[in-house]
């Protein structure tokens, strides 16, 4: 199912969906025609089958050369015919180059690659839309579509991640790009998603090295997650697993600072209350040591 993975290193399962908006409510602002040209007929969106936003869905007036073949490709899209459809938008492309139906005949492509999971074509389409059209009112579409390709090829947490890392990007400049819209609040979903989708990854790795006894291979895993994606649900369990590890090198003051940490943000978490359990069976305390990178990673960060 689209929008939604699994997080198999721990209990998370995650959707992200945006909430208290009607289908409509989210096309307002979209296209919504241009200045000069009149539409007909339906102007409702075709409900999409995956987790994006979809584009308006308005008809061309029957009386511009391009309706035929432009409304032809709305038709395929309602049947759910999108390889078609996006055949039929790019010879509305072709033969009517100049048209600003042309221009939105771009996206419509890419919006159809997208339906049947042509990640790579509908990338391509929109990206050539911000290319051709860097300042266009929609290019912030088009952007948060090539977003979306990346983020639904996310894999499983024990495959490569090069695909979380570039959803992660591309979802970030949406945000950066265009603040306040529709499409920068579903990125920033999506991207905090992508974060802990990267940080499991990283405690995945890192539970590897320490059932092998690598402990400090295991701590630069565990060390990442809580410099770089503190925010996230595998937070806890990382400060823990310093505990652990730390625990087995005998570097007690940096065990007993994360646990400290772990206390002081997570304190009711059954992870605070095993790595206290752990201290104790070695005669410890939590204790922060303020000069620990472990202190200073976790001041660095502003959750708000």
């Amino acid at each position: 199912m689209r929008g939604r993975f699994s997080v198999v290193t721990g209990v998370v399962v995650m959707m992200s969906v945006l909430t208290g908006c009607s289908a409509s409510k989210l096309l307002d602002g979209v296209w919504g025609g241009s200045s000069g040209s009149s539409t007909t007929g339906s102007t409702q969106p075709i409900a999409a089958s995956g987790d994006a936003i979809p584009p308006d869905f308005a008809s061309v007036d029957q009386s511009e050369p391009v309706a035929k073949l432009y409304n032809k490709g709305l038709d395929e899209m309602r049947s759910l015919e999108y390889e078609t459809a996006a055949k039929s938008f790019s010879e509305v492309e072709r033969q009517h180059p100049y048209s600003i139906w042309a221009t939105r005949a771009i996206l419509m492509q890419a919006y159809a690659q997208y339906q049947r999971n042509a990640y790579d074509e509908a990338i391509n389409a929109a990206t050539r839309f911000i290319t051709l059209h860097p300042g266009h009112k929609d290019a912030a579409y088009a952007y948060y579509l090539v977003a979306l390709c990346n983020y639904e090829q996310i894999n499983d947490v024990r495959r490569d991640q090069s695909k979380t890392q570039k959803a992660l990007e591309t979802l970030e400049e949406v945000g950066r790009r265009f603040p306040g819209t529709v499409y920068a609040r579903d990125a920033a979903a999506k991207a905090a998603l992508a974060r802990d989708h990267l940080a499991g990854k990283e405690m995945d790795i890192g539970r590897f090295y320490e059932r092998k006894g690598s402990y400090l291979a295991a701590i630069n895993r565990y060390k990442k997650v809580v410099s770089d994606y503190q925010m996230t649900t595998h937070a806890p369990e990382a400060l823990y697993r310093l505990t652990e590890a730390y625990m087995a090198l005998g570097v007690r003051s940096e065990a007993q600072t994360a646990t400290a940490v772990l206390g002081h943000n997570y304190p009711n978490s059954q992870w605070y209350k095993d790595a206290y359990s752990l201290l104790q069976s070695d005669g410890l305390e939590p204790v922060e040591n303020r000069e620990s990178w472990i202190s200073r990673a976790w001041q660095s960060v502003d959750p708000f």
